[in-house]
């Protein structure tokens, strides 16, 4: 069994309303397709289909105030309430109190103590070294991670031989970031590239941002612009990997991007989307350590239960 886990940056889950909410105003086929012909709205949380589930996650994990990346990310990446554990929402960056629990229990070790492959599969630009050297608290939850479960990050090799993908998906933005050697590239064939990576790993971690930076924006151009890429990439990695082995996981931190309306994060849910294999266990398991209301938390104990057990059975569905 393999995983590919998408994590978009600042999606929840909004109003039907394509003048507030670029869901229902970008041309994003493939996500809909998938969802059966209806997305996610407030109206309309939970979506099941013969080969995709979807369900609302709360974001606000019972503590006052808008949820933030660094405490949401490291919920969902460790499985422990990390706004809780420090009485208040906080980021961009992890709070310095959670470095210990994301060392601890981060999904890359937990991975690794599986006895399976993990990768992270963004590639970072050289500058993005230069910075950290002298910065290391600014690392995001997944990058600190990496660090704490010995797993290079990519680069610009990785990269250009298609074993890395970039952050903006197509590649742009490499030529200002000093490597005007990188070609652009369609977001279709990023995620055929995200695929492959499938194959010498058992859980693949890509991250997304462009999705939160355009909710901050409040721009409804740039937001279609970040989703429709995106489901382009989706479009690539869905055709080439086989669903029979391969689950694919698409959630978030917080919402942000699905109400243009304000500038701020919100405090609606976020979608939990599983498709191919195994989807229909996972979401089960996940009710079951959430029951009516499953939160962050519940992703990655119900993703992990969910792994072990297609590998002691040998991976059959």
């Amino acid at each position: 069994m393999h995983v590919l886990f998408l994590f978009l940056d600042g999606v929840g889950i909004g109003k039907k309303d394509a003048a507030a909410n670029p869901f229902f105003a970008a041309r994003i086929p493939v996500l809909e397709i998938l969802l059966g012909g209806t997305l996610p709205s407030l109206h309309h949380r939970t979506i099941e289909t013969a080969e995709t589930t979807a369900l609302p996650l709360d974001a606000t994990l019972g503590v006052e105030g808008l949820p933030q990346s660094g405490t949401g990310q490291a919920s969902l990446f460790t499985g422990i309430n990390a706004p809780l554990l420090v009485g208040k929402h906080f980021g961009p960056h992890p709070y310095s109190t959670l470095r210990p629990v994301i060392e601890a229990h981060n999904i890359f070790r937990r991975v690794l103590q599986a006895g399976l492959r993990p990768c992270f599969a963004n590639a970072y630009p050289q500058k993005f070294f230069d910075y950290v050297e002298t910065r290391q608290s600014r690392l995001t939850v997944t990058t600190l991670s990496c660090k704490y479960a010995g797993l290079p990050l990519r680069r610009e090799k990785e990269l250009s031989e298609g074993r890395g993908i970039s952050a903006d998906i197509t590649r742009e933005g490499w030529f200002k970031l000093g490597h005007p050697s990188i070609a652009v590239i369609s977001p279709d064939v990023a995620g055929i590239h995200l695929a492959g990576l499938c194959v010498d790993h058992e859980f693949v971690l890509f991250e997304y941002w462009k999705t939160d930076h355009a909710g901050h924006g409040q721009g409804m151009a740039e937001a279609v612009d970040a989703l429709e890429r995106f489901d382009g990439l989706l479009g690539g990695m869905l055709a080439t990997i086989d669903r029979h082995r391969t689950l694919v996981v698409l959630t978030s931190d917080h919402g942000n991007l699905e109400d243009l309306t304000t500038k701020t994060h919100t405090r609606n849910p976020v979608p939990l989307i599983l498709t191919g294999k195994r989807h229909r266990a996972v979401a089960d398991r996940v009710y079951h350590y959430g029951g009516r209301a499953p939160n962050l938390t519940h992703v990655l104990p119900a993703l992990m239960e969910v792994l072990q057990d297609d590998a002691g059975r040998g991976g059959h569905s």
